[in-house]
């Protein structure tokens, strides 16, 4: 992923204003007519932009940092674990994911302003060889962390499916390919990997950010304790209510753009 950074950074400055370049992504196989559909052309940043994709933004932001499935598997494997170590872990695993998306969507929209697509890097030459580099290594960082989501998955149908049976190969084997073919069929079924992210993270995130961490709290912690009404419980009840209306309308939001195509065109 730093290799993707560095790419994009150098692109910018080699390629200038991509825009009506041969030798760029207008070469790929963008839809016809797809620069006449109201988009801005010109090499001319905007600081904000109002249209139907806008409905991702927030759902792609929110899955880019869910990462509690992989919390207790990562805990487990440290030297020493505690709950201070982790925090420190997650501070700086987090800190350098938020700057390196950020530093890459930056430099990505400003080599192709708003007529950047939903995949960066099919905006690029499909013949120049940084970038089918980049390409292979980010197609290998995404096939190298299957094991690690795979891990609490597994886990958790074992235990949802079969409580209380002793481990079984067979079973450990299906289970891991039964959810590996389904991965490919949705990879396979599904045209860009926009809608995957934002469907999950308009389900997901804010389950994982929102809701459940709320309901846990109100649940776990006893009345004689924290009383229904007290502070603590009212902001954590109002915490779960935002996340049900950010999920609501974000899939509001998407399913209507499906309805309409415009989760077809560009601009970000």
């Amino acid at each position: 992923m730093l290799f993707f950074l560095v790419s994009v950074i150098y692109k910018k400055f080699q390629l200038g204003c991509a825009i009506g370049r041969n030798e760029t992504a207008m070469e790929s196989e963008a839809p016809v007519g797809l620069h006449n559909q109201g988009l801005n052309s010109s090499c001319e940043a905007q600081m904000f932009t109002v249209d139907s994709q806008m409905s991702y933004t927030v759902p792609i932001m929110a899955f880019a940092f869910v990462c509690h499935p992989e919390v207790l598997p990562i805990y487990t494997e440290l030297c020493r674990p505690s709950k201070r170590r982790m925090q420190a872990v997650a501070n700086v695993s987090i800190g350098a994911m938020f700057c390196m998306y950020g530093l890459t969507a930056t430099f990505g929209y400003l080599t192709f302003y708003s007529n950047v697509e939903a995949e960066m890097l099919h905006m690029y030459s499909q013949k120049d060889p940084l970038i089918l580099c980049v390409r292979l290594a980010v197609l290998l960082a995404v096939t190298l962390t299957v094991p690690v989501v795979l891990f609490p998955i597994r886990r958790a149908l074992q235990q949802l499916l079969f409580p209380g049976k002793a481990f079984s190969w067979p079973r450990h084997v299906a289970i891991a390919l039964i959810l590996l073919v389904l991965v490919n069929v949705l990879v396979i079924c599904v045209p860009t990997i926009q809608d995957i992210f934002g469907v999950i993270g308009s389900t997901s995130a804010p389950s994982l950010i929102f809701i459940l961490p709320s309901i846990f709290y109100l649940r776990i912690v006893p009345s004689e304790v924290e009383p229904f009404l007290s502070w603590p419980k009212i902001q954590a009840l109002c915490f779960g209510v935002l996340g049900v209306l950010f999920m609501a309308v974000s899939l509001g939001f998407m399913f209507a753009n499906w309805a309409t195509g415009q989760s077809r065109l560009s601009g970000h």
